[in-house]
């Protein structure tokens, strides 16, 4: 997977591209009503980088993360400050695929090494952001709490 500029959240100059959140929310809505399910909430709060939908599913929270800057939507378990815990969900991946990529666990917990940031299109800014907070996964780069 390429990350692409401004992903992180940080950036230079040129500002990176803003996903529609009302879309995303209203996706979230109907997602939850036709598999029996209830939106919760919706966190869209700083210092994040990505809006996060929390579900009921059948007495089962579900989050659906959405990166504010591009179209990379994962699922999880748990998102706490620091700890996104990725999961696939088939129904969820079949529902949000012809309007966002959906990202399964192999990708997000992909180990960030060298050879990965060198196939990056990550600014300067994001590189010294990195340095300082040290993500061990493609995921925790994509979906951060960073400030």
């Amino acid at each position: 997977m390429r990350l692409s500029y401004g992903v992180t959240g940080f950036y230079n100059d040129k500002e990176p591209p803003q996903m529609d959140q009302k879309n995303f929310k209203q996706l979230c809505y109907r997602f939850a009503a036709q598999n029996h399910g209830k939106l919760v909430d919706i966190h869209t709060h700083y210092p994040a980088n990505f809006y996060d939908a929390q579900l009921e599913m059948t007495d089962t929270l579900i989050y659906i993360l959405l990166n504010k800057h591009y179209p990379y939507l994962a699922s999880a378990s748990t998102v706490e400050f620091g700890n996104i815990h990725f999961i696939d969900n088939s129904i969820l991946a079949e529902y949000f695929s012809p309007f966002y990529q959906v990202l399964n666990t192999n990708e997000l917990n992909t180990t960030v090494d060298s050879t990965i940031l060198k196939k990056t299109e990550l600014n300067d800014a994001e590189l010294k952001q990195i340095v300082y907070w040290k993500p061990e996964t493609v995921g925790q780069i994509i979906f951060n709490h960073w400030d």
